[in-house]
């Protein structure tokens, strides 16, 4: 008997030890005294245990608990034989028996009750040791398909990073520094020092998810064994299956160290597990009714989780959802409707806003005008890309009934790519931007016509749509086909400001009258285009140190000042920690708009990504910069 079946064998031992006093006391003789007496029957001699090796550390104590014994059934005799086998030692860790349980009642029992017992005493989930994946590296994205290297010549100091990451709030003012950002926050890094791994991929999951990432957030939770979360790493797994409409995700998690979390969220939860995972749908259904009853929640939330854990029942019972009384979405019943496929009130949704609407884009379940709906506030944040805008329009398309909304937008699109003649192009081009009224709209209809710009021919006599085609080529990255205009947009126009800062090589030099011609027509309020254009000029090294200086003063424009931020990621520079440095340059970008950016943190954040080799993102960081204000 191997030393695990010796432990499973004690765990059934108290299970059985109940039945075993009943047995004994059956079995009690009602005939008078001597009249069932038997001669004693020789005892045998237990076997000896081979003797232990001679050893020079003390022998370990004896233990206590009681002998274990197995039964045996000689095919001479009906009746049971007990024989005792060799004291064997407790394993640590397993419980003892309170109560000796006789052998003949063990033999009486049912050996599927014993085989049921055994499997219940067994862990849900069992990695071997050898599968087990390590927790001092985390996360999904490794550095040869693009995430940032994993080992740094530098630690990143736990207590410092984690003070980071709790005070990021998730909205940055830049779509590419949103990308910058969750590429970092998605690498496969070692965990930094003093900091648990499970701990580290909570931190970057619960940033991930408070800005709309939440594929990229459920992809790093679930890079930890479900045995080795912490709770902070639980809540991160709650928000992030939730988010991507997969509640049945958290089952590993209920059935192990959240097993007796408290909280009406996990209740629920572990109600919708059982019926999901144990087949066992009236009991599940049956704990939620009970919590209807005591009114553990609020009653959608219980809805919502009777409806989703209903579809696992052999009865499929129908619940209806009563929005009526619900003020507001929250994540639970946002998660819970799209997992069961319905859409909450439009009032809702519009009361949530963008936090409902990064969540739809990616929501296969939603209808697909609802997911373009909220492709323009995704688009515009950086969560999807040009090319997935692209995809989605033409499945709108695609369709025998196109919505009368945004079917004519699909057709657009297409004479954007397709038409024959450059007018027609161009002109669909501009009708897709629209106009300016809702700037992250207008924003986000650049991303979805990056490509259709980069197919214009440049020509002088397109020069006064070169600064929205341009603008549009670098929100996918497309620098190269941007730098292409150079040769016909005048000198000191935006067009060719965002030329200046965006193309790969470094221009002609700039002078002061260059950069005076780009302030004079300058219509942004306090100048705040020009002195954009300026720091970010700086960062890159692209404007003489003379030059700068004069052009500054005339701005007043002031780059020399400190703050404790401006020295933590200078000094992440010069150590050359790029991880480090885009965790701060996304410290540094958050805000509702560019408006609440100033050009001291853009002077610093395009430096420091520079000198880390990432000079692609800092220049996409000020061409956007000059573009959205």
């Amino acid at each position: 008997m191997t030393i695990g079946r010796v432990r499973l064998v004690a765990l059934t031992c108290a299970a059985v030890g109940a039945l075993s006093a009943i047995a004994v006391t059956a079995q009690e003789s009602l005939l008078p005294p001597g009249f069932d007496d038997k001669p004693a029957a020789p005892a045998r001699k237990a076997p000896v245990p081979p003797r232990a090796p001679a050893s020079s550390a003390p022998a370990p104590a004896k233990p206590s608990a009681p002998s274990v014994v197995t039964v045996q059934r000689p095919a001479s005799s009906p009746t049971p034989q007990v024989v005792a086998v060799p004291q064997v030692q407790q394993v640590p860790g397993a419980p003892a028996p309170s109560v000796p349980v006789a052998a003949d009642s063990l033999a009486n029992i049912d050996p599927a009750l014993i085989d049921q017992l055994i499997a219940s005493a067994k862990p849900r989930a069992d990695i071997p040791p050898q599968a087990q994946r390590s927790l001092s590296r985390v996360g999904f994205f490794d550095q040869a398909d693009g995430g940032f290297p994993a080992v740094s010549s530098h630690y990143l100091n736990g207590s410092f990073v984690a003070g980071l990451l709790t005070q990021m709030r998730g909205d940055l003012v830049s779509r590419w520094g949103h990308i910058l950002l969750r590429r970092a926050l998605a690498s496969r890094l070692d965990t930094p020092v003093g900091m648990n791994g499970a701990d580290w991929a909570a931190l970057r999951a619960q940033v991930l998810l408070r800005m709309g990432e939440a594929d990229a957030a459920r992809a790093m939770v679930q890079e930890v064994d479900s045995g080795f979360y912490t709770k902070t790493l639980e809540d991160a797994a709650m928000g992030s299956f939730l988010a991507t409409a997969d509640p049945v995700g958290l089952c590993p998690i209920t059935a192990l160290t959240a097993a007796g979390r408290p909280g009406w969220d996990w209740t629920l939860t572990r109600a919708i597990c059982t019926a999901f995972t144990g087949g066992e749908g009236a009991p599940a259904l049956a704990v939620l009714d009970n919590a209807m009853r005591k009114g553990v929640a609020p009653k959608i939330d219980i809805l919502l989780a009777q409806k989703f854990a209903g579809a696992a029942s052999q009865g499929h019972r129908a619940v209806k959802i009563e929005w009526a009384g619900v003020d507001s979405l929250t994540p639970w019943r946002t998660g819970l409707a799209l997992a069961t496929g319905l859409e909450p009130p439009e009032a809702l949704r519009k009361q949530a806003g963008a936090a409902y609407a990064v969540l739809a884009v990616r929501a296969p379940m939603l209808p697909l005008t609802a997911r373009a709906e909220a492709a323009d506030i995704a688009a515009e944040r950086g969560i999807i890309s040009a090319a997935a805008m692209v995809d989605l329009y033409s499945e709108i398309h695609a369709l025998d009934e196109p919505d009368k909304t945004w079917g004519p937008l699909a057709d657009t699109l297409r004479s954007a790519y397709l038409a024959a003649d450059v007018a027609d192009r161009l002109s669909a081009i501009r009708s897709l931007w629209g106009d300016a009224s809702d700037p992250d709209r207008a924003y986000s209809r650049l991303v979805l016509t990056a490509y259709a710009s980069a197919r214009v021919t440049p020509s002088a006599d397109l020069s006064g749509d070169a600064k929205g085609l341009i603008a549009s080529m670098l929100t996918a990255g497309l620098d190269r086909n941007a730098a292409r205009w150079a040769s016909v947009v005048p000198a000191g126009s935006e067009a060719w400001g965002l030329i200046a800062l965006a193309a790969p090589a470094k221009s002609a030099a700039i002078s002061a009258d260059t950069l005076g011609t780009f302030q004079s027509g300058d219509t942004s309020t306090g100048g705040l285009r020009s002195r954009f254009l300026l720091a970010g000029l700086m960062g890159l090294g692209r404007v003489d140190p003379g030059t700068a200086r004069r052009v500054a003063d005339d701005l007043k424009l002031d780059l020399a000042r400190e703050t404790r931020w401006t020295r933590a990621i200078d000094a992440a520079a010069a150590s050359e920690n790029p991880v480090l440095v885009a965790l701060l340059a996304g410290f540094g970008m958050q805000g509702s708009g560019w408006d609440k950016m100033t050009p001291l943190h853009l002077y610093h954040i395009v430096a420091a990504l520079r000198r880390v080799g990432l000079e692609g993102e800092a220049r996409m960081i000020a061409a956007e910069a000059v573009a959205r204000v």
